[in-house]
């Protein structure tokens, strides 16, 4: 069955980094594309950043461009984002996702707070 366990989340002043990572188990990592969704207390989840299978084409939401950066292992079976100049409004549940699936994991914690 389908795993994805994600980590590396925290509490982090402004402008501070953060490495978030996804395990991912139970397909084949290499063939599906892999996106990051956030979900802040009271808003929707939104796509913040979306991964080819093979690495070489990314996408992001406008409000993070610039300032993370998705990649991925597929030695590794693992995903990350890099969260750099971190914002308050980044504070989220940071959950991935590979394409075309309805598994989620149980998702990471970003505070962005002073």
């Amino acid at each position: 069955q389908v795993q994805l366990v994600e980590s590396g989340g925290g509490l982090v002043q402004p402008g501070g980094s953060l490495r978030l990572s996804c395990l991912v188990s139970g397909f084949t990592f290499s063939t599906y594309a892999m996106t990051w969704y956030r979900q802040a207390p009271g808003k929707e989840r939104e796509l913040v950043a979306r991964i080819s299978n093979g690495g070489s084409r990314t996408n992001y939401a406008d409000s993070v461009k610039g300032r993370f950066t998705i990649s991925r292992d597929n030695a590794k079976n693992t995903v990350y984002l890099q969260m750099n100049s971190l914002k308050p409004e980044d504070t989220a549940d940071y959950y991935c996702k590979p394409s075309g699936s309805d598994d989620w994991g149980q998702g990471t914690q970003v505070t962005v707070s002073s």
